[in-house]
């Protein structure tokens, strides 16, 4: 044992250092991506039409995830009797934030979109942190050369709304967007319930449009297993998830929660076996609002989500390339 008490380097605890992600390696060269996953803030919020608060949850979520940082020897889960996120065996960066411009939509999500595009073609599974819902809109943008997707929601809202009082790219509106890209294959929209931003002809354009929708009582109903089996196998998976799609006894810092939710193991269950299923190719996580979370338990939920999504998807996506 060295005079500070340790051996082998610093210990980097937790609570010492920068919050990137994870405390994962920081690149600020967005040219100089070389990992299997990267991680990228989206701090905006102009797009939430009542509590705002969730372009605070990008740093949230990033404090929120040293907590799971300890030493980066990977993650072992007993059940499953597989080691996740295991650092010789993949890498993950943090990329820092998109540049937000106050009041302004359009560059604020076109910086989004730019960033994504410098994760994909750097051949790096793209993670955004959001922000409010409309910065999927730029996320599923960056995709328009890449081979057709098919958008997985988990969330309280159908997010499905054409246009309202001349907004069309706010948090109502990403699904909508989505489904309009010809690159977009389908939908499958899972939690949705109760009272919704979207109206009833908004449903029906959605199934015209090529949407599966699905409540959390649906969901429960028919079980896991027959949820994953309404989604194309074999596909390329976008994940979209909001935070609200929890019920709030777990998840109260968002912007509009809704009473009902699922709780973590059958959201992670659900993501487990999508990523067995297919090719999860993006992912954003959003509206995590921290100043309606005073304990920071949905901050510590959408990070505890995010690691074990992050090590799933990597995991199974090289157990389906032959890797051991």
């Amino acid at each position: 044992m060295s005079e500070h008490g340790y051996e082998g380097g610093r210990l980097n605890l937790p609570f010492v250092g920068i919050c990137t992600f994870g405390k994962y390696p920081y690149i600020q060269d967005w040219d100089a991506i070389k990992a299997d996953a990267a991680v990228m803030g989206a701090p905006f919020d102009f797009g939430a039409q009542w509590r705002s608060g969730a372009r605070m949850g990008p740093r949230a979520i990033r404090e929120a995830s040293t907590l799971f940082s300890f030493g980066h020897a990977g993650a072992y889960d007993f059940e499953d009797d597989i080691t996740y996120l295991d650092p010789s065996e993949l890498s993950i960066v943090d990329i820092g934030d998109a540049d937000i411009i106050h009041t302004d939509t359009i560059q604020s999500h076109a910086n989004i979109e730019f960033g994504v595009r410098k994760i994909l073609a750097s051949g790096a599974l793209p993670v955004v942190l959001g922000g409010d819902h409309s910065i999927n809109i730029p996320c599923i943008n960056a995709f328009d050369n890449q081979d057709p997707i098919h958008v997985v929601q988990i969330d309280a809202h159908l997010d499905f709304v054409d246009e309202r009082h001349g907004v069309r790219f706010g948090h109502g509106n990403p699904m909508r967007r989505a489904a309009e890209k010809s690159y977009v294959t389908g939908l499958s929209q899972i939690g949705i319930r109760n009272v919704s931003s979207t109206a009833r002809d908004g449903y029906v354009d959605a199934r015209r449009m090529g949407s599966d929708i699905q409540s959390v009582r649906h969901v429960r109903r028919m079980g896991t297993a027959a949820m994953l089996d309404r989604i194309p196998a074999g596909a390329r998976y976008y994940l979209t998830i909001d935070i609200d799609a929890f019920d709030p006894s777990i998840a109260p810092g968002t912007g509009t929660p809704s009473h009902g939710g699922f709780l973590y193991y059958e959201v992670l269950e659900l993501i487990d076996g999508l990523a067995r299923r297919g090719n999860i190719v993006g992912i954003d996580l959003v509206e995590v609002a921290p100043d309606y979370d005073q304990t920071a338990t949905t901050a510590i939920l959408a990070a505890q989500l995010l690691m074990n999504t992050i090590g799933r998807v990597l995991f199974h996506r090289g157990k389906q390339n032959g890797n051991p």
